[in-house]
């Protein structure tokens, strides 16, 4: 059962004070110089780590997650998450203290369609071991060359003397390291400090953040204030707020900007700007291969994983599965896709109204099958679309089927991802490395193609989210009136200009399978899999290494990443 917190909601006078104390703050915050925001930085990255524990309870106990390997997840996507995020922003602004770009000593290479890709994992020695066989690199928009990346990258963080105001932060109720992670970028890219609304599933948290992030909250750079829709339209309206950035829903978006989900006329509601991370329904493209039953088990657990990790309950996660109606091997796969997911341990969907959407879902697709609680649905030409349209945000995994093999499914999958689902967050693939290697340059061509702000090959585009020198955020080119995944990006953590999307790269099969299939990976299975049994024991090492980094800590860390 979740734990129900009871959590004072801010009073309309306690909520001026906060900005009225933020204002002062973002004054001081403009003068302080580069040696100092990083002591800054430094201290509050030690008060996450000394308080990592108390997070991690406070989040399962909202969840109502039992002791186990599942508490992992809010390891990795809370504290973990942070500390990497806080750890990329000090190094970035260590280099320009020291009169370098934050890209600099990045590799570069040219991407199809004239842009720059910057390698952003592994990003040093370390993470080459970690992450051994993955690949993340930043993709610029098109026509900007590396050289000049470099000279212009460095945002707010080289307008020193800028004063960004006070902005409105409106946190996700859902993965619990995605508001601090927003306040982080609005410091350091806008020199813009926050209110911290959190979404009430995480009001028990507000003990824990407010001793994680005690050194920002005493220089005044950050006020956290508990609240329901009153609160955050009080904010949202107050004068004192220069900015908002919510992540959450379209339908919260557009009645904060416009006061209307359909009246999008005339000038909006909203008095200043938005930026917003709102999710969608994301593709998972099989792209069809001869493979072994190894591989149908792992790549059934690595699906079942992209939909049903936090129970669902993730903006980003795998939603449409898109398969090959001509793949001899279609059908043993579904089976095995339904064996994976009928055996995951049972969980309660704990975000609120998840049994209003479930009903919905029956009621639209009435042949769905349950297993374990789960839905698996299939979508063709005779039954709603819905599932491609709406996003569900818990425990439902819909599959369609397009004709097609090699390049020519790959395109076509493309093209239904682009056309026919809602949202551009991200997007995840899954392809053998001979048939990647079959396809040649026209893979990359095509993947060009795919809009959306992460693409996952072989890996879950949400992996994106943990490694902060990649961008987060949907594909460039929303708009107020028609705002799909949102606008902007957060993460970032070199703080470069342009940015279009990323791509993150992993292995097609596990250590050892990788190295006798032909792939130079010694990674085990993921950590983050929901099948992982050991992912507690990783989650909790990598969040100590995080913390503070030795190379003595990697054989803990591999210990348990090999019992997954």
């Amino acid at each position: 059962m979740t734990t129900t917190y009871k959590a004072a909601f801010a009073t309309e006078a306690e909520m001026d004070t906060a900005i009225d104390d933020l204002t002062a703050g973002a004054q001081r915050w403009s003068v302080m110089g580069l040696p100092e925001r990083i002591t800054l930085l430094q201290r509050t990255r030690r008060t996450i780590a000394d308080n990592a524990g108390a997070w991690v309870d406070a989040a399962t106990a909202a969840k109502g997650i039992p002791d186990g390997p599942l508490e992992g997840e809010e390891w990795m996507s809370g504290p973990y998450a942070t500390l990497s995020g806080f750890a990329a922003v000090i190094d970035s602004l260590s280099k320009i203290a020291d009169g370098k770009s934050p890209a600099s000593g990045l590799k570069s290479r040219t991407a199809h369609g004239d842009r720059t890709a910057f390698t952003m994992l592994p990003g040093d020695a370390f993470e080459y071991n970690l992450f051994n066989g993955f690949k993340g690199e930043l993709w610029l928009k098109p026509g900007i060359s590396a050289d000049e990346a470099r000279r212009t990258a460095g945002l707010g963080a080289k307008r020193l003397r800028e004063n960004g105001g006070v902005g409105l932060v409106l946190g996700a109720g859902n993965i619990s390291a995605i508001g601090p992670l927003d306040v982080l970028y609005e410091l350091i890219a806008y020199n813009r400090v926050s209110v911290l609304k959190l979404n009430p599933t995480f009001a028990g948290l507000t003990d824990a953040y407010t001793a994680a992030f005690a050194p920002l909250i005493n220089a005044g750079l950050l006020r956290i204030v508990n609240g329901a829709a009153q609160v955050g339209q009080y904010l949202t309206a107050h004068p004192g707020i220069g900015h908002v950035h919510i992540t959450g829903s379209g339908v919260t978006h557009d009645m904060i900007v416009w006061g209307s989900l359909t009246d999008k006329e005339g000038e909006p509601q909203l008095d200043k700007p938005i930026t917003s991370e709102l999710g969608g329904v994301s593709p998972i493209i099989v792209v069809p291969g001869q493979w072994d039953d190894d591989d149908l088990r792992f790549q059934a657990e690595h699906v079942a994983t992209q939909r049903f990790h936090n129970c669902g309950h993730n903006c980003i996660g795998g939603q449409a599965l898109i398969i090959s109606a001509d793949w001899p091997q279609k059908q043993q796969f579904l089976a095995e896709l339904r064996r994976v997911i009928a055996a995951l341990p049972a969980r309660t969907s704990w975000y609120p109204g998840t049994d209003k959407k479930i009903a919905n879902v029956e009621s639209a697709y009435p042949d769905a099958e349950r297993l374990g609680g789960r839905i698996l649905l299939k979508v063709d030409e005779s039954t709603s679309q819905e599932a491609l349209t709406t996003e569900y945000f818990g425990p439902v995994l819909a599959h369609t089927e397009l004709p097609g093999e090699g390049i020519d499914f790959l395109r076509a999958a493309i093209e239904f991802s682009n056309d026919k689902l809602d949202g551009t967050l991200g997007a995840s693939m899954i392809v053998a490395p001979a048939d990647r290697k079959a396809m040649g340059a026209k893979f990359e061509e095509a993947i060009t193609g795919l809009r959306y702000g992460t693409i996952g090959i072989n890996v879950w585009s949400a992996i994106g989210f943990l490694v902060p020198t990649l961008s987060w955020g949907a594909y460039p080119g929303n708009t107020l009136h028609d705002v799909g995944s949102g606008i902007g990006i957060v993460h970032n953590s070199h703080l470069l200009e342009d940015v279009e999307r990323s791509v993150i790269t992993g292995p097609f099969r596990p250590f050892p399978r990788s190295v006798s299939g032909g792939e130079m990976a010694l990674s085990p299975k993921p950590a983050w899999f929901v099948t992982a049994k050991s992912a507690k024991g990783v989650a909790q090492r990598l969040t100590r290494f995080a913390a503070k980094p030795s190379w003595g800590k990697l054989p803990g860390i591999f210990n348990q990443a090999f019992r997954a």
